[in-house]
């Protein structure tokens, strides 16, 4: 509805005439004085203004402004009149007022015209004119409460293009400078014209909050005392009463979407602690894109008698904030935990308490189970840092962002145990324990530190009962130790010296021949005993392969010094650090390198390269799945059925080098006129021998090579491939032999399948050689007739070649699509679906996707007969 005022403008009236009048812009002016409904705000022709902004002319005739006033005093031939509308008082004389004098009395409103005295040149009213008095009606007005503004100092004359009405502000609290009352105002209608009238908190019944657009009722009353300084409310202007609200504005509330199920869903509302129902027919936007956490707006209506949220409507994310969070951290102690079963009575959302001294006072704040950075257990009285979080809806302070410090174990003086990680699985793991039999189950999220754990670290742990089963524990507040910190044993300081009084052997595997080591290696080895003597006594202690220094094994009579280990969970005793002191036998051991590995036995090279020795795995000291091809080990020769020489007692030692220091520099070009045997079984000689190809001196001439000869132990070399090589000097023999051997291998790629391929390369009496695409460098893929570089490796269990390290060197020509015949072209041509005789195609199985989905990714689409893709 318009507002009859609609053609008013702004202007002020200052208590001293100003030397210019400053239009005010109607866009910018700020809001504040009400207007009578009674027509008591004075209306003027703008043009008529004279620069004194008082009357027309400048000798005080003619056509003046009106205005309005309340006789303050009044004597026998003159008087004084109190400015309604500004802060001014003026002297005005009995003759200029038009009426019976005797009516007029103190107090009396009146409106007249501001003149100069022509003596003293200050202003005067003239052509008083006696108001009748307003009767207001004593009914109470319903009305509406406008749109927040801010209070103004100087008191104003407003008249307005679009009226604007408000609410007190709230941003006061209550508060306003010195000289200065918030003030709000409201509207109501009447005779189809809207009237403004201004309100102060005090007008406002139980003073309650108004906020804009609430509907009210009110009384009107008409203020005649003087005004304060720098006041909004006029004087003699009619204001509002004794506001009652009636009714609060319908308003659009924001919240949080909490939980969504098959139709329907629940908002945490961002104004009150509460949840609010709403059916996905009131969501305005893609439902497929609504979940939990999505920040919303809505409207609240009653429906059967409960609240529901409608026009629900998607906002950005992180509009809604329900909480501030302190950037001070502060730390307190842990009062009460949350329990990890909550019981049936547990309604409490907040049930966990930390006490702290925050601001000299001590205080006990609660927290939820998302209040902590991480899930690590929490106990009672741990030392935790913390922020605090304060509600914005009902000033609930809570902590938050909860970690525990590390002197924490200082305060809870629980009984920490200390283990070694044993396995890891997906989110989950085991402890052995130092003090414990059993290993210990723990959980990821019970790890203090953020850095990943591995298996071999060491920790320290506390250990809680399984809140599911009283019967099983598991290991709770993880933190890594460094190296060295646990040990399973105690050691003693004090040396013994004894004698081996029965050998260690390697693994039960020993007792069976034919056991495979994998098998073995399942099985404990078998102890040694050591006979010694303490303070007179005679003693014996166990001892195991694992626990010697150095490479030599102790046997039969021996005399060894060693040191005694027990065991802190069991005080089982045992030898550890065993030195050999002397040896009772003449067994000599011998250096070697390996070099060949087939299912349950391999073969050892010689120091001087020219023979190979056989070993069972069963003789092997250590791990056998730690050997590799050209692994320097020592050894016992012995001679087993047939009077044939094997190696006992093999042992893994520190690489060797076994091609001598005297290799000379220049490389040289060769090609294998005999391959080792481990290639070829039939030949006798172990040795391989290379034959000089390049023109020189020596040209011809053949030199023998050994499985250290290879710069890649795993390349395996046939006859007649051609080789780069050094010389060296055999140390023991003095003899000449090749070593830094690199084979020289170009050939071209045959075909290639899915995930391997065959390179056109005689490997014995195979024409092809197989390769996998992941050996292919810089991960190209391989196309027929390509180029290729490679190595040749032999698999020593199966005795099968394969190629690695695929490197192309040229591509090969592109494949050309081949025409089919004409005859075929005219053949397809003339077959229709009509013809009987046409060959047909028969489903047998329904094609299946990797995913196992039914049917073609691709659509399929009709083809020309002859017509290639």
């Amino acid at each position: 509805m318009g507002s009859p005022w609609k053609g008013f403008v702004e202007f002020t009236l200052p208590a001293s005439p100003p030397t210019a009048f400053v239009s005010a812009d109607l866009s910018t002016s700020p809001v504040g004085l009400s207007l009578s409904p009674y027509g008591r705000s004075m209306s003027f022709d703008p043009s008529l203004l004279h620069n004194n902004g008082h009357t027309a002319f400048a000798n005080g005739t003619g056509v003046g402004i009106r205005e309005t006033g309340v006789v303050e005093k009044l004597l026998t031939s003159y008087g004084f009149i109190q400015c309604s509308e500004r802060q001014a008082r003026l002297f005005f004389h009995c003759s200029q007022y038009n009426g019976n004098l005797q009516d007029l009395k103190i107090g009396d409103d009146v409106e007249f015209e501001v003149s100069l005295d022509k003596r003293t040149g200050k202003p005067i009213a003239v052509k008083l004119v006696k108001i009748k008095p307003e009767v207001l009606p004593e009914e109470r007005i319903s009305g509406q409460v406008g749109p927040d503004m801010h209070a103004s100092p100087i008191t104003k004359l407003h008249g307005y293009i679009h009226p604007v009405v408000s609410a007190i502000p709230t941003h006061l609290d209550g508060k306003s400078a010195p000289g200065q009352v918030p003030t709000g105002s409201v509207c109501y209608e009447r005779n189809g014209e809207v009237f403004y009238l201004t309100y102060t908190p005090d007008d406002v019944e139980r003073n309650m909050h108004l906020d804009t657009g609430d509907r009210v009722s009110f009384y009107m009353e008409t203020n005649k005392h003087p005004p304060a300084l720098y006041s909004d409310c006029s004087t003699g202007a009619v204001s509002a009463r004794n506001i009652v609200l009636v009714k609060k504005k319908q308003m659009r509330c924001q919240g949080v979407v909490c939980a969504t199920k098959e139709a329907f869903g629940f908002i945490e509302r961002g104004d009150v602690v509460k949840e609010i129902f709403f059916h996905y027919s009131e969501f305005k936007g893609d439902l497929e894109a609504l979940q939990a956490g999505d920040d919303v707006e809505f409207s609240i209506k009653e429906r059967n008698g409960k609240e529901v949220a409608t026009d629900v409507r998607l906002l950005p994310q992180g509009t809604v904030i329900f909480e501030d969070i302190s950037i001070e951290h502060f730390e307190g102690t842990v009062a009460k935990v949350i329990p990890k079963v909550p019981s049936k009575n547990q309604n409490d959302p907040l049930p966990g308490r930390i006490g702290a001294r925050i601001n000299f006072s001590e205080k006990e704040l609660p927290f939820g189970e998302k209040d902590t950075k991480s899930k690590v257990t929490l106990l009672d009285g741990d030392h935790v840092r913390f922020n605090i979080s304060v509600d914005r809806r009902d000033k609930l302070e809570r902590a938050t962002n909860i970690e525990i410090l590390p002197d924490t174990f200082q305060f809870t003086k629980e009984s920490r145990e200390m283990g070694v990680i044993a396995a890891m699985r997906d989110g989950f793991g085991f402890i052995k324990c130092v003090d414990r039999d059993a290993r210990m189950f723990f959980h990821f999220s019970e790890v203090l530190e953020e850095s990943p754990l591995h298996i071999s670290d060491e920790v320290e742990f506390t250990v809680v009962p399984d809140m599911l089963s009283a019967q099983r524990n598991h290991a709770v507040r993880i933190k890594k130790l460094p190296k060295g910190t646990v040990s399973f044993h105690v050691q003693s300081e004090q040396r013994f010296i004894g004698q081996v009084d029965r050998e260690a052997t390697p693994a039960s595997a020993a007792a069976n021949k034919n056991v495979s080591p994998s098998k073995a290696k399942e099985k404990d080895a078998e102890e040694g005993v050591i006979a010694y003597e303490d303070c007179g006594v005679k003693l014996t202690v166990p001892y195991y392969i694992k626990d010697l220094e150095g490479a030599a094994l102790p046997q039969l009579g021996d005399k060894v010094e060693f040191s005694i280990s027990e065991v802190k969970r069991t005080g089982l005793q045992s030898a550890v650090s065993i030195k050999i002191l002397n040896r009772t036998g003449n067994s000599k051991r011998l250096l070697g390198f390996v070099a060949t590995l087939k299912d349950n036995f391999g073969f050892i090279e010689t120091a001087n390269h020219d023979q190979e020795i056989f070993f069972h795995y069963s003789e092997m000291c250590g791990d056998v799945d730690n050997l590799e091809l050209g692994d320097t080990v020592e050894y016992t020769l012995s001679k087993g059925k047939g009077n044939k020489v094997s190696a006992e007692k093999v042992t893994k030692v520190a690489p060797v080098n076994g091609i001598g220091e005297d290799v000379g520099t220049t490389v040289l070009l060769g090609k294998v006129t005999r391959p080792l045997r481990s290639v070829d079984p039939s030949q006798t000689e172990y040795q391989g021998l290379i034959e000089v190809t390049e023109e020189g001196a020596s040209k011809g001439q053949s030199y023998p090579f050994g499985i250290v000869s290879m710069a890649s132990k795993a390349d395996c070399l046939q006859k007649g491939e051609l080789v780069k090589f050094q010389l060296c000097t055999v140390v023991h023999t003095s003899q000449k032999m090749a070593c830094h051997i690199v084979p020289q291998r170009r050939a071209l790629v045959e075909s290639v399948k899915d995930q391997f391929g065959f390179i056109t390369y005689e490997v014995g009496e195979s024409k092809k050689l197989f390769f996998h695409v992941k050996e292919v460098q810089d991960g190209l893929e391989l196309q027929t007739g390509d180029e290729v570089e490679f190595s040749v490796i032999l698999n020593q269990r199966t005795g099968k070649c394969s190629a690695c390290n695929v490197r192309r060197v040229s591509e090969g020509p592109k494949p050309v699509a081949t025409p089919r015949p004409e005859r075929l072209v005219n053949r397809l041509k003339s077959i229709t679906l009509d013809d009987a005789s046409a060959p047909r195609l028969v489903i047998v199985r329904q094609p299946r996707g990797p995913d196992n989905s039914k049917g073609f990714s691709i659509e399929r689409k009709a083809r020309q007969p002859g017509v290639i893709d």
